[in-house]
């Protein structure tokens, strides 16, 4: 069963609420643009392309049974539902998806306003334009996962199978459904060429542990969970003996020179990576290339508050037994990893330098450093590869 973080027909949108994963799977109705505001900042719902699709989806639900809208003109639905937008893009500075969906979204509602004869019209036109985003970036996330496997299977002698290393979530639970960089690594693992996943906790709020292992669990892709910290044992131990040939990660934000933004701990394996002689690439859709931003020197990153880095919260365990632990779920308890007084520095994203970046994977192919630099405009006058049978 293809695992679902967002539920939605016409007028109904429900969300799988991340932060009671991987112990629970709880979905919770999204009815209103505040609804969907709150859910992005207090990331129940979280990953670039998810964060776009569900903000989208939001308003469309609210447009769809709100009674504000129905004694508005055209041009006062158009202002609403522009307010809507911009006030959405608020929940999450850094991913560049969410602000690049509002702005195209404002552009359907301008044309639809321009040729609307009814009010309805313009809020019809929005609502279908916010369904296709939807249908759109599932089919970009398998689009990414197949150039991107194709393109390390192709490196001169990595064999008939191969070992990637990820870090935090970049599956069906980031996204739409599917997945950027753990596409790569499903499309690896459907063809049979992937020996081992490996991924990372991804502190402070272990987005790696608690979704990447659920969605690989739930896949049974062969992976296994390590410590950020354990990044360079594994490429220097293991990277050999499993066959390690990439580091594969998504984004939240990619500059024009192809500085990247992501989670935190992203800028420490691409180091890593250059050291061990591990190709490191960065998946991500078009969407989050960001021809506006020259350089990462341009991206503001989030702070987050220092009280993340301080506890942890999870089901109380009753028994433990070899690896695994018998817990209850009914019982969520908070406990402090830090001792009293702990000042903490939290920033939620860091910028990867172009630098020590391979190569960066899209839904219209791979795209290389042509005489050391990036040409990323040339992906925006690309069309979509035809993808070979299955």
């Amino acid at each position: 069963m293809v695992l679902q973080a967002i539920r939605y027909t016409r007028g109904s949108l429900q969300i799988l609420d991340q932060l009671q994963l991987p112990h629970k799977e709880v979905y919770q109705d999204i009815q209103t643009s505040e609804e969907a505001w709150r859910a992005i900042k207090e990331m129940r719902v979280r990953g670039a392309p998810a964060i776009a699709i569900v903000a989208a989806l939001a308003l469309a639900v609210e447009i769809s049974s709100d009674e504000v809208y129905e004694g508005l003109s055209a041009d006062e639905t158009r202002s609403r539902i522009v307010d809507r937008l911009r006030y959405l893009v608020t929940s999450r500075p850094t991913a560049v998806n969410l602000g690049d969906a509002a702005k195209k979204l404002e552009s359907v509602v301008d044309a639809a306003t321009l040729r609307a004869s009814k009010p309805l019209e313009v809020r019809t036109r929005y609502i279908e334009a916010a369904e296709q985003m939807l249908i759109d970036d599932v089919q970009d996330n398998e689009d990414i996962g197949q150039h991107g496997s194709e393109w390390i299977l192709k490196l001169p002698g990595v064999g008939q199978s191969v070992s990637v290393l990820t870090h935090c979530n970049t599956g069906s639970l980031a996204t739409a459904g599917y997945g950027t960089a753990l596409g790569v690594i499903r499309s690896l693992h459907a063809s049979g060429a992937l020996r081992h996943a490996y991924y990372t906790e991804t502190r402070p709020y272990n987005q790696g542990s608690r979704l990447t292992g659920y969605e690989l669990v739930h896949d049974r892709i062969p992976a296994t969970m390590i410590t950020d910290s354990m990044a360079g044992a594994l490429l220097r131990l293991k990277g050999d003996s499993e066959n390690i040939t990439a580091i594969v990660v998504g984004a939240d934000r990619v500059a024009a020179n192809g500085d990247t933004a992501n989670k935190i701990g992203t800028y420490g394996l691409a180091v890593l990576a250059r050291y061990h002689g591990v190709k490191f690439l960065v998946a991500a859709p078009r969407t989050t290339i960001d021809l506006r931003t020259s350089s990462g020197h341009d991206i503001v990153i989030e702070e987050r508050q220092p009280r993340e880095m301080l506890v942890m919260k999870g089901p109380r365990v009753r028994t433990s037994h070899g690896e695994g632990v018998d817990i209850d779920t009914e019982s969520v308890v908070e406990v402090s990893i830090a001792a009293n007084g702990t000042r903490a520095w939290n920033p939620a994203f860091d910028v990867t330098p172009a630098e020590l970046i391979d190569a960066i994977i899209t839904e219209v192919g791979v795209f290389e450093k042509e005489q050391g630099s990036f040409d990323l405009e040339k992906a925006f006058g690309r069309t979509r590869l035809t993808r070979a049978a299955p």
